[in-house]
């Protein structure tokens, strides 16, 4: 049996506009749902915030919606000191509130995390005391990377899944 191959791109921004540390999903799901990308569509803005509350039910609602997209999950992240500022990328799901002690199902095909904090331990506290500055130049460099990202793979998400295998 041969799979379906996925013709779009879905951006599941995850946190919440209530903490500062944890609002990167919503300010990246903010400023590219305004880009009105071809092939791709965004859950998770300042408006409507995908967060620890709503993230089973909005799973299940993409998976059902966009059921012909790659999800590529979006949160914030702690870290070390040195690496605030750092933006990982990767293939696989994302584990979001891991950092701070939250047990939520892993979600996505791919993950774009920007590191806003020190991991000490585990405080979610600690997400509120993260200065704007970091998580506005976050989300403006990752903006810009998806954006480029976009047109470089012409809207395709082919170059980002495994060769379909026959059964």
């Amino acid at each position: 049996m041969k799979q379906k191959r996925k013709s779009n791109v879905l951006f599941l921004c995850i946190g919440t506009d209530r903490s500062t540390g944890d609002s990167l999903g919503p300010l990246i799901g903010y400023k590219l749902a305004e880009q009105n990308m071809r092939n791709a569509s965004v859950i998770g803005t300042l408006d409507s915030p995908v967060h620890a509350l709503n993230l089973e039910y909005s799973v299940k609602r993409a998976e059902n919606i966009y059921s012909n997209s790659i999800i590529v999950a979006i949160d914030a992240s702690v870290g070390n000191v040195e690496h605030i500022g750092y933006v990982t990328l990767g293939r696989g799901p994302l584990k979001p509130g891991l950092g701070v002690q939250k047990n939520l199902n892993a979600v996505g095909d791919m993950f774009i995390t920007g590191i806003v904090g020190a991991s000490g331990n585990g405080d979610p506290f600690m997400l509120q005391s993260v200065r704007l500055s970091v998580v506005m130049r976050l989300a403006d460099y990752i903006c810009k990377s998806v954006l480029l990202g976009m047109n470089v793979i012409e809207k395709s998400v082919d170059n980002f899944l495994p060769k379909p295998t026959l059964l």
